[in-house]
């Protein structure tokens, strides 16, 4: 017969799992969770400290295509184009340095949040967060082709 009495508390510290994981963990370059450990907390919203080889990839890609986008709107420009987003339009005014270093940085700056709170669900729907990777992934494709297209129309 099992004994139906709690076991002893045999902690010195206070239980770290009484607070959820931190958006940015001081475990976040040398932690381990990947996940969490127990199925029922897969259900709901969780922070991880390590990421995937996928989600690496898609930030990769992510990052190639917005950089070739840079490029690419610079050659088109060159050529007579207009730069059609307004954001991007106000650093081109200060010169292609500045247009590439912002481009850079508001791609970079979004990614990290996306991927800080990846695991988190999209306007109170079932969809993850992590789905907007793929979303962003089609959109830079799109734009790229668009862009390669333009150019042997030139």
């Amino acid at each position: 017969m099992k004994d139906s009495r709690p076991s002893p508390e045999r902690r010195t510290r206070p239980d770290r799992r009484r607070q959820p994981t931190p958006p940015v963990s001081r475990f976040w370059l040398r932690g381990k969770r990947m996940g969490p450990r127990r199925e029922d907390e897969r259900a709901g919203e969780y922070y991880v400290d390590r990421y995937s080889a996928r989600t690496l990839l898609l930030v990769l890609l992510i990052l190639a295509l917005s950089i070739a986008d840079a490029f690419l709107t610079l050659y088109l420009i060159g050529h007579g184009a207009a730069e059609v987003n307004p954001v991007m339009a106000h650093f081109l005014e200060y010169g292609p340095a500045a247009f590439l270093a912002a481009k850079y940085v508001l791609t970079v700056s979004s990614i990290l949040l996306l991927l800080i709170h990846k695991n988190m669900f999209l306007f109170r729907t079932r969809l993850r967060a992590k789905i907007l990777f793929l979303v962003f992934l089609g959109i830079f494709l799109a734009v790229v082709l668009w862009e390669i297209y333009l150019i042997f129309q030139l």
